[in-house]
C-alpha cells in the first residue's frame, strides 16, 4: 500500500467525513489471515486498541456488527443472551460481504451497504484511541471511541473472551 498520509476514499471514510469525525489514516501491508496482530505490529500500537469488525447473524439470519478488541474473541452465547436472541454466529464471508459491502479483512462498521445493529465491547469505549478498519484491507483509521457512539447506532455489551 502507498506510504503517503492519505489513502483513496472508501464508503467508510466518506461516512466519517460526512459525520465530521476527526480520524487519522493508517495504511499497512495487509497479510492474508494475519488479523489484528499484524496490523497492530505494523502500526506500533497495542493489539488491544485495534478493534476488529465482525459481521454476525442471529438464528433468523438477521445480520449485526460486533466490534471487539483485537486480542479478544466474542462469546456468542453471552452476546445472544445480552441482545435477547436464541443464537449468534459469524456470517460466512460471502454473506458478510453482501451485507456490509466490504471484503472480509477490510470490513468497516462505517458506511455499510445495509443498516445493521452495532454491538461494541464495553471496554473498547474506555480506550483513549482505537484503530478500526477504514473500508479496505490494509487500512485502519484512528478515532476516539466516543465517536463510535456518536455516529453509529451502537449498543455496548460485555462479551469479550481472552484469546
Amino acid at each position: 500500500m502507498a506510504k503517503g498520509a492519505h489513502v483513496s476514499e472508501t464508503p467508510a471514510t466518506k461516512f466519517l467525513r460526512e459525520q465530521r469525525v476527526d480520524f487519522s489514516e493508517h495504511p499497512y501491508e495487509y497479510v492474508e489471515h494475519g488479523g489484528t496482530a499484524v496490523s497492530a505490529k505494523s502500526l506500533g500500537v497495542d493489539e488491544h486498541n485495534v478493534v476488529k469488525t465482525l459481521v454476525m447473524e442471529n438464528e433468523r439470519a438477521e445480520p449485526m456488527i460486533v466490534l471487539m478488541h483485537g486480542d479478544r474473541s466474542v462469546s456468542t452465547k453471552n452476546l445472544a443472551r445480552q441482545i435477547g436472541t436464541k443464537s449468534v454466529a459469524p456470517c460466512k464471508p460471502e454473506v458478510a460481504q453482501r451485507h456490509s459491502g466490504y471484503f472480509v479483512g477490510g470490513t468497516s462498521a462505517f458506511g455499510t451497504r445495509k443498516k445493521m445493529p452495532v454491538y461494541v465491547e464495553k471496554t473498547v469505549l474506555d480506550l483513549d484511541r482505537i484503530y478500526i478498519n477504514g473500508g479496505r484491507r490494509g487500512y485502519l483509521v484512528g478515532i476516539e471511541p466516543a465517536e463510535l457512539m456518536r455516529v453509529l447506532p451502537a449498543t455496548s455489551v460485555e462479551v469479550a473472551l481472552e484469546e
